[in-house]
């Protein structure tokens, strides 16, 4: 394990204070701000997801890409690839974040874009549906059908990167753990940003982290777990993957933030990949928050640029 921070953490002066970030903070939080289950309005549902569309799209880093979408039997879809050929049989399925109940195409082109970037693979990301409307396992029925379109191109299982933020790294390990129960053949390697693996909330950064959080709450997650859940049992590891049996996963990288609630998250599934004899890599960036990627900052640009180089390693 690489990077592991164990200490308490107090409120100090970071990033996320600069002023020029004080808006797109301010943006980002207002969209993981769910209310209670039975309180969540058509009305506010949809303005939160239309809120992520237009974010994604105004703060997308989209220099030098390509941009598609497409209809995969009627789920939208997207491939994000940079305008130089490149040649590569590789590619990244990336499942995106927001809590299984928003996220969109728009909001993915963020993420979706950096990663074209620093690895030069084509990206595909999907509009997997949504819970409260679609519980578990709509999301998952989803990635399954995005992988099967990578399979019907042409491309190799073991060429293929499985990337996933948040909700998505969860979506990512609950697919590889999918693939793996048929009997199929399992993704080169795993990215996870942030990674939610367990929907117990068993971790101690759930309570000792909160204050420090500037992005997730625990009500917040209380909120959309049971929204997703349906009333299923949390520990499920087609939940919360944490608990699956891990072994003959491929190699991943778990990057999380110091300062987020999901810290546990993040660490216990490095360790239960290390007791599965899993090659993992755990980085963690000091002063950072919940999939801090996304930012603008000279830290989301180096753990970008690590992304590739661990795929570059394998």
């Amino acid at each position: 394990m690489e990077n592991k921070l164990n200490l308490p953490l107090k409120k100090k002066k970071n990033e996320a204070e600069s002023p020029r970030l004080d808006p797109l903070m301010r943006a980002l939080k207002a969209l993981h701000s769910a209310g209670a289950p039975e309180s969540m309005t058509e009305e506010e549902l949809e303005h939160q997801r239309r809120s992520q569309e237009v974010l994604g799209r105004l703060t997308a880093p989209m220099a030098g890409m390509d941009y598609e979408e497409f209809s995969l039997g009627g789920m939208n879809a997207a491939w994000m690839r940079l305008k130089a050929p490149h040649g590569s049989r590789h590619a990244i399925l990336y499942c995106h974040g927001g809590g299984y109940t928003s996220g969109n195409l728009g909001y993915a082109r963020v993420l979706a874009s950096k990663l074209a970037h620093v690895t030069g693979y084509d990206v595909l990301s999907f509009e997997y549906r949504l819970a409260p409307e679609h519980p578990y396992p709509a999301a998952v029925e989803d990635a399954l059908r995005a992988w099967d379109h990578l399979m019907l191109l042409g491309y190799g299982a073991r060429g293929i990167v499985l990337a996933g933020d948040s909700a998505g790294g969860n979506l990512a390990l609950v697919l590889c753990r999918r693939l793996k129960a048929a009997g199929r053949r399992l993704p080169g390697a795993l990215v996870l940003m942030s990674p939610w693996t367990d929907m117990t909330m068993s971790g101690a950064s759930y309570a000792e982290r909160a204050e420090s959080d500037p992005m997730l709450t625990p009500e917040y997650i209380e909120a959309v777990r049971a929204a997703y859940a349906g009333g299923r049992d949390y520990a499920s590891p087609d939940l919360s993957p944490l608990f699956a049996d891990l072994t003959g996963f491929p190699p991943t990288l778990i990057q999380a933030g110091d300062h987020e609630i999901l810290y546990s998250d993040s660490e216990m599934l490095c360790h239960a990949l290390e007791r599965a004899l899993v090659p993992c890599r755990f980085e963690v960036s000091e002063g950072m928050w919940h999939v801090f990627q996304m930012f603008p900052l000279r830290k989301a640009a180096a753990a970008m640029e690590s992304v590739a180089r661990f795929l570059l390693e394998r």
